[in-house]
């Protein structure tokens, strides 16, 4: 082994460089674990979970609604298992004017035109260049548009949790369990017999009370669709977080769809002709 002596030369010996006695080695052992025991045995820092009741959640969910006037946004959106029969991947365009007028545009990946789906009120209209055909409807009634009537229904709920639009309703009652590091508030709502139903479920991840996790139900108590809120990040003047990646699966089987934001512009004049108001009927 190499031993390197007092003139700074070293020369190959055998044996050891000098017995280091128990004592030695105890104080060379202290030492180390003084300079950095600190950082291994310091307590780490406990997550701070926040408390809130019911009210205060709900609340909440209202005041992040009031702060999107209106919203433009661009987005890719990848769907597996057919949930949208139109395209796989799909470049999008998002316009929203509160309190109830957003338009949505698909473009594939070379700017073809997919579709345009537009909701003003209690009104839609969906638009398909590449099948020609053109459908309106109510939102409550869209038996019209067939097969395609679910995932525009799913793609409304998804961009709820952009928006803010899954505010509580006035005739809508709720109910707040603990979770560990999640609240979930369970909302009801009135059924046509009149008695109160389960119809959504929202987990808010209780360091930042940001709602991650939403389930929509059927009448039944089925899961209808589960939608995940992610990658969530400052937009307008900083103040306002709003998640960038939206996953979607399909209570009925039928799929998923991942939508990720790479632009959102809030508060800014959106017109009548950004939501082609005009020609809605």
């Amino acid at each position: 082994m190499w031993c390197w002596h007092s003139q700074g030369k070293s020369e190959k010996v055998k044996g050891k460089c000098g017995e280091v006695g128990p004592l030695a080695f105890s104080l060379f052992a202290f030492a180390v674990v003084t300079l950095s025991g600190c950082a291994l045995f310091a307590p780490r820092d406990e997550v701070q979970l926040k408390q809130a009741t019911a009210g205060e959640l709900t609340a909440l969910l209202s005041q992040r609604e009031a702060a999107i006037r209106t919203m433009k946004g661009l987005f890719s959106a990848k769907v597996q298992g057919g949930i949208i029969p139109i395209a796989s991947r799909v470049e999008g365009a998002l316009y929203y004017r509160r309190p109830n007028a957003m338009r949505l545009r698909g473009f594939t990946a070379v700017g073809s035109e997919l579709f345009e789906f537009v909701q003003v009120e209690d009104q839609f209209r969906l638009r398909l260049p590449t099948m020609g055909r053109v459908l309106y409807g109510s939102p409550s009634d869209m038996g019209e548009m067939g097969k395609l009537a679910r995932p525009f229904q799913l793609s409304v709920w998804a961009m709820g949790g952009v928006l803010g639009t899954g505010t509580i309703a006035k005739n809508e009652t709720v109910t707040l369990v603990e979770e560990g590091d999640r609240y979930r508030l369970e909302i009801f709502g009135p059924s046509p017999s009149g008695a109160q139903l389960l119809r959504r479920r929202l987990w808010f991840e209780r360091q930042t009370l940001y709602v991650v996790r939403e389930d929509r139900l059927t009448e039944s108590g089925a899961v209808e669709a589960t939608i995940q809120y992610e990658d969530f990040r400052a937009i307008g003047d900083g103040r306002l977080l709003r998640p960038f990646k939206i996953v979607l699966e399909d209570g009925r089987g039928q799929g998923s769809v991942q939508v990720t934001f790479h632009e959102m512009i809030p508060n800014q004049p959106v017109t009548a002709a950004d939501l082609a108001q005009v020609s809605l009927r």
